[in-house]
């Protein structure tokens, strides 16, 4: 799977981005999707989940309620972060990622993904 990212950039605090993930190469429905991110000198950081069908989302308690999961099987092979109320401590590197249908107790573990996009910036200024 080639995951391709986008939708990074510099926002102020409170503001909102919408990251997406086009996927290529295999069945996009055959692949559990999950966002991470990075900052440097730390280790990634699992943020949110989608299972295959769509039909369940997993997110970490710190962008619960503010970021939200989505994904287009039926025509754009893509999956979304929408990220509300930023703030600064969101800034990072964000990697989509792509998992072949793992258990669910496996979705939050950045080793159950078996392909990573190229990462995608966000800034969030205070």
């Amino acid at each position: 799977v080639q995951l391709q990212a986008s939708g990074g950039g510099l926002v102020q605090a409170g503001g909102s981005l919408r990251l997406s993930c086009a996927a290529s190469g295999r069945t996009f429905r055959d692949w559990d999707m999950g966002w991470f991110r990075q900052i440097p000198g730390k280790e990634r950081e699992f943020i949110a989940c989608i299972r295959w069908s769509g039909g369940t989302t997993i997110y970490a308690d710190s962008v619960k309620g503010r970021f939200t999961i989505s994904r287009d099987n039926a025509n754009k092979n893509t999956v979304y972060l929408q990220m509300n109320d930023l703030r600064p401590d969101d800034t990072a590197v964000y990697y989509c990622a792509a998992a072949p249908r793992v258990a669910y107790s496996a979705l939050a573990l950045s080793s159950s993904y078996d392909y990573w996009g190229q990462g995608t910036q966000v800034t969030v200024s205070s």
